[in-house]
């Protein structure tokens, strides 16, 4: 190959020049020759190295080329990892331009078989929640700042669906500027909306177990505590340290055998579950009653087998449920049995006699004039009495007979296997003669009570147990009414008295609208001086009806007070009486006369006594000084505090009271000297027996009495005086005023009128020609 090379070709240095041809300046054959060689030379030395390095060149491209190749399959390589690990972690990857504000999302999908896709989203809206907006431009601000080494946050993003979704991202700075600013955040974000929800409900669990009011405890499959809840601390009193790896055992009381707690371990390991009650013992070694539930569940971590045992301390509630059960059935005050075991015994009893064909009796007591003792001691006296009384009952029938209490002052006695209805007699009065002795509580408290008694038998008066005791109840109404302290056996006849009874009450309703009732006045002269004037008149409330004719008010008032009737009957006598006196005032009457009127304990105690007197008073234009009020010393030691309270407003108002029958009940003193009182009326009991020509207690009381009130500046007045020699008495010993048959029987206002007017000659009855039915009670 031949090359040729133009003057300014080719590449390299021009050939060395012979000396001769240098010194004639004529070429040689010899030279032209070498020149032609060495030319040669050189072009095969150039082609050899333009091919060498063609050849290089050639080489080195197909290197990068496989190099290139190389790179490339190692980075889909790579990018296949990455993608793979996107999707398989359920992450994105999203960069952010701080200065373009797009957002680009790339999500790995799966779109067949073992082939994955990425999905690229651009957004200039960065798709965040508007809540969780300002909480991300904090945390990126805090970054940027270098406050923190990286982004990190849980926000919400929208999602497909247009849902917003819970994501949790992290990223750092990609690029910055020429000045070192970042210009792009990237990182990867994982939607943990499941999480989230598994964490709120781990959250939620783990408070419901800190909150539960059951003791829950979790044991490993030794019976050995791991974990429990503050309600474990509170019943067992074992704080979650103190237990922890400590076997179960910890817990067991001495109520149970030890088999027990192997059975219920054998029984919980076979069958998975356990529930049942049992006793544990405290940390201050208490024992506790448990109602437990214990049921196996596998730890889903280490697969292995947990107990948890679920209790609630049941101590009080078994405690109650038993004292329920025994208040249905026994009366806490006596712990006899109740009307409700009452019924239920009577039935056996009654099934067992038909079965062998006895007979059946049973006793109604009803303690007399226990109410007196109620009222006036008040109830704390009144229950160590009921006590002390049924205990006397138990010791007179005997253990093996059923006694129980069936309300206030009511006790009834179950007799089994009667022959011959005498037997029920001689019971009955063994109880009565029983109460023979009094009734001692302390040094302080001796009372003497008496039952009455009312008899039924089965199958002679009734056949099942309520009719047996609805006669029963019959028979000691009639005992009652015969005299008290006695026992009557059930006839008939008695179920005329309890529909009269029944009837009287109907009656009464109707008596106002009837107009039936009307008052009655009797003075109460002033002793001392010479003088005969009145001082005062008591109004007594009287009754005619119709249907029954004139009823005692012995009868209609006690069935007043049991029917509540006795509260508007009351305030009807509170006008009515200060009616009258207005209208004797306008008649020329002394105006220092006084209207004295009878106050029950149930106006005084339960109405608006204090607003039905200034009403009274209002409507008559009388001043309250003209106005006593009388109570019995029973109805104010009934409730003694709120009957002060309530005399308070009396004396307020310029209303005196009197304290009527005063000697018969239990009152103190030295409390009723602490009452506004203002007068004393001596019980006809103790005016009975005066100056009767022996030296008699009535006399010694009387006396005493009188003496008594004149020491606490009060005013005596003493009742059904009815002889001249009872008169001369109360005059010698000073008494203030008297009242009686001897002085006025009670008089219609008109008659009363024309007696405080001087006319007093057909009001005045001889002792000897007292009639005792006349006597008002």
């Amino acid at each position: 190959m031949r090359l040729r090379l133009h003057s300014g070709q080719g590449i390299g240095f021009p050939p060395p020049v012979p000396a001769a041809h240098r010194q004639s300046g004529q070429p040689t054959a010899h030279a032209t020759t070498l020149n032609v060689s060495i030319a040669s030379l050189l072009v095969l030395l150039l082609s050899s190295l333009v091919l060498a390095l063609a050849w290089l060149a050639i080489a080195s491209h197909r290197r990068r080329e496989s190099d290139l190749r190389r790179f490339n399959d190692e980075l889909e390589g790579r990018d296949r990892q990455l993608r793979l690990a996107l999707w398989a972690s359920d992450e994105m990857y999203w960069q952010y331009d701080l200065r373009s504000k797009h957002l680009e999302r790339v999500r790995i999908v799966s779109v067949g078989d073992n082939e994955l896709e990425a999905r690229f989203d651009l957004d200039r809206d960065t798709q965040i929640h508007p809540e969780d907006l300002p909480r991300v431009l904090d945390q990126l601000r805090s970054y940027l700042r270098g406050h923190a080494p990286m982004i990190q946050l849980e926000v919400r993003f929208r999602g497909e669906g247009n849902q917003w979704q819970w994501m949790r991202a992290h990223g750092r700075a990609i690029a910055h500027d020429g000045n070192g600013h970042a210009i792009r955040v990237a990182g990867t974000a994982r939607n943990i909306g499941t999480m989230r929800e598994l964490e709120s409900q781990r959250e939620i669990a783990a408070g419901v177990l800190r909150n539960m009011a059951e003791s829950v405890a979790v044991m490993d499959s030794d019976f050995h505590f791991i974990t429990v809840n503050p309600a474990f601390t509170r019943m067992s009193g074992y704080d979650a340290h103190e237990v922890e790896g400590r076997d179960a055992s910890l817990l067991n009381g001495s109520q149970h055998e030890p088999e027990f707690h192997d059975r219920v371990r054998e029984e919980i390991r076979t069958r998975s579950h356990w529930t049942g009650e049992m006793w544990q013992r405290r940390k201050d070694g208490v024992d506790f009653l448990c109602s437990m539930q214990c049921t196996t569940i596998e730890d889903p971590g280490t697969r292995e087998r947990r107990y948890v045992m679920v209790a609630s301390d049941i101590t009080e509630k078994r405690r109650l449920e038993h004292e329920l059960r025994f208040l249905a059935n026994f009366d806490p005050l006596t712990n006899l049995p109740n009307r409700t075991q009452l019924s239920d015994r009577l039935a056996r009893a009654i099934m067992q006699a038909r079965q062998y064909e006895t007979r059946v009796g049973l006793l109604f007591l009803d303690l007399d004039n226990f109410k007196d003792v109620n009222d006036s001691l008040g109830h704390a006296i009144g229950d160590r009495v009921l006590r002390a009384a049924a205990q006397r009952i138990l010791d007179a029938v005997g253990a093996e007979r059923t006694v129980a209490r069936i309300g206030g002052d009511e006790f009834t006695v179950v007799v089994e296997n009667i022959l011959e209805p005498e037997q029920l007699d001689d019971i009955a009065q063994d109880v009565i003669d029983a109460f023979d002795e009094p009734l001692r509580l302390d040094d302080r408290f001796e009372f003497t009570i008496s039952p009455s008694i009312g008899i039924s038998l089965f199958p002679d008066h009734a056949q099942v147990p309520s009719d047996l005791l609805k006669q029963a109840d019959t028979a000691m109404y009639q005992a009652k009414s015969i005299g008290k302290r006695t026992f009557a056996r059930y006839a008939d006849s008695m179920d005329s008295d309890n529909r009269r009874r029944a009837n009287l009450i109907s009656a009464l309703r109707r008596v106002l609208e009837r107009g039936e009732l009307h008052l009655v006045y009797q003075p109460q002269l002033i002793l001392g001086g010479g003088s005969s004037r009145v001082g005062a008149v008591e109004a007594l409330l009287r009754w005619d009806s119709p249907e029954f004719g004139t009823i005692p008010p012995s009868q209609f008032i006690p069935l007043a007070e049991e029917s509540g009737l006795i509260v508007p009957i009351g305030e009807w006598v509170l006008d009515e009486a200060c009616r009258t006196l207005s209208s004797w005032r306008h008649m020329g009457i002394d105006n220092r006369l006084v209207m004295a009127v009878n106050i029950s304990a149930m106006q005084l105690l339960r109405s608006d006594l204090p607003n039905s007197v200034r009403k009274a008073l209002d409507e008559s234009g009388l001043p309250p000084s003209s106005l006593e009020l009388e109570l019995t010393e029973s109805v104010l030691m009934s409730n003694a505090e709120l009957a002060r309270e309530r005399l308070q407003a009396f004396q307020h108002m310029g209303v005196s009271i009197a304290v009527d029958d005063f000697g018969t009940g239990y009152s103190s003193l030295a409390y009723l000297h602490r009452l506004p009182i203002n007068t004393l009326k001596i019980d006809k009991a103790f005016i009975d027996g005066l100056a009767s020509g022996e030296d008699s207690e009535d006399d010694t009381i009387t006396t005493t009495i009188i003496a008594m009130a004149r020491t606490l500046g009060l005013q005596v007045v003493a009742e059904g005086v009815e002889t001249p020699e009872q008169m001369a008495f109360l005059e010698q010993r000073a008494c203030d005023l008297a009242q009686g048959y001897w002085i006025s029987r009670p008089l219609p206002a008109d008659a009363c009128l024309r007696f405080l007017l001087g006319d007093r000659a057909p009001a005045v009855i001889p002792a000897d020609r007292l009639d005792p039915d006349t006597t008002p009670a």
